[in-house]
């Protein structure tokens, strides 16, 4: 299937804060690889970013197209100087006739493939592309690019300024206040989104989603024999959203194997659905917990899929995680997005690590009125970590912002994402 490359209706289009990242690694590298779940709006931004525009565009959810890519992929390669190849992970010896062209021309800007899988983990994937390709992740809309901002939350604001200032920079943000649980309880996919979907037409697009994903879509990563045990995993791990991870809990509540959960969690993760934040383990002075803890990729899709009644803390601290990944993601010098917990239980939900060493640790708590005590974590972490860090920062569900601690501020969660 080939598409044209007039924009797509840019009246129903969202800029994405990863259009100025694709548009850099365009200009340098050969390959651009965009990874990120189904329906994350991998396409349309090919469609609508002005840095892919002359790409003859195809897709291997196209039977034709993909049956070439198995039996002919130079010939596939061949058809265009310039390419966009959508759900290269349907076809993934592709890339190597891929490699094969740009090892003969490395014009950059030659090729856009976008993915629904972390092409770096798949196992049939004997290519990676590696010094011919920079990868490029997109999340589900962020509340500021839902609201048509084109950005994440103000990260690198609060990074390269000191803390003394966060209260007058957090004050100075011209975005409307919002209750969490309304925005977590909203999906970010962008069909839900510019669609405006109510609840009831949420529910039933976010469950057709799932019936496509465990029947098929997972499929292009890794034979799925039980559909059912696999959506019996995902609700397990959405129930225990922002825990650190114990397979062994999850095989005895689902009945599953152990080795089962082992492989399908790998397996979620691969499908950028499932979302590990691994442990902070620069060991100072304390033991620390080793575990990763364990996110969805989208916050209403973890709730649909959990069939709880209420949203809990963990829906806030996920809803601030996905828009995290979305900045590290827009980055060329990639952050990571860490957790930090002591053999005591002394925890701070997320430490953002940046490629020059420097630490932002960050406490989200549901709480409208947070006191000092909601921020014992982050004095206990500024106490191991203070020279690596400005300060520590609280996010909150109310509307005030102040200092709690030295070198610690509270702020609503609204003003940052």
């Amino acid at each position: 299937m080939i598409h044209p490359m007039s924009r797509d209706n840019p009246v129903h289009y969202l800029p994405r804060v990863a259009e100025r990242h694709l548009a850099a690694v365009l200009q340098t590298q050969p390959v651009a690889v965009i990874m990120g779940a189904r329906q994350s709006g991998k396409s349309t931004l090919v469609a609508n970013s002005p840095a892919t525009r002359g790409l003859l565009r195809l897709t291997l959810d196209d039977l034709d197209t993909r049956l070439q890519a198995l039996r002919d992929p130079e010939g596939l390669v061949a058809r265009a100087d310039r390419l966009a190849i959508d759900e290269v992970q349907r076809a993934p010896d592709l890339l190597i006739a891929i490699k094969r062209a740009v090892d003969l021309d490395r014009t950059p800007g030659r090729f856009v493939l976008t993915g629904s899988a972390n092409l770096l983990a798949m196992k049939p994937v004997k290519e990676t592309l590696a010094g011919r390709a920079s990868f490029v992740s997109l999340m589900p809309l962020t509340r500021r690019e839902g609201l048509g901002l084109g950005t994440a939350g103000i990260w690198d604001a609060l990074i390269d300024t000191p803390v003394r200032e966060w209260p007058a920079l957090l004050a100075s943000q011209d975005v409307p206040p919002d209750d969490w649980r309304t925005v977590a309880r909203r999906s970010g996919y962008p069909p839900v989104v510019i669609g405006k979907f109510s609840p009831a037409q949420q529910a039933d697009w976010l469950q057709g989603y799932l019936d496509t994903f465990v029947s098929r879509d997972i499929s292009d990563i890794a034979p799925i024999t039980r559909p059912l045990d696999l959506l019996r995993l995902m609700r397990a791990a959405c129930v225990g959203l922002g825990q650190v991870e114990h397979q062994s809990a999850w095989a005895a509540a689902t009945g599953l194997s152990t080795s089962s959960v082992s492989r399908w969690t790998d397996l979620l993760t691969v499908a950028l659905q499932l979302i590990r934040v691994p442990a902070f383990t620069v060991n100072r002075h304390s033991r620390l917990t080793r575990k990763p803890k364990l996110y969805w990729s989208d916050t209403a899709m973890a709730f649909h899929l959990s069939g709880l009644s209420e949203m809990t803390g963990a829906h806030l601290e996920n809803l601030v995680l996905t828009d995290l990944q979305a900045w590290c993601g827009s980055r060329s010098q990639r952050p990571v997005v860490h957790h930090w917990r002591t053999a005591s239980q002394t925890e701070v939900d997320f430490v953002v690590e940046l490629p020059s060493g420097r630490l932002l640790p960050i406490e989200v708590k549901a709480t409208t009125a947070p006191t000092s005590r909601d921020a014992a974590g982050l004095r206990a972490f500024l106490d191991e970590y203070g020279d690596l860090c400005s300060g520590g920062l609280l996010l909150h569900g109310g509307h005030a912002t102040e200092t709690l601690a030295k070198h610690i501020v509270a702020a609503p969660w609204w003003r940052v994402l």
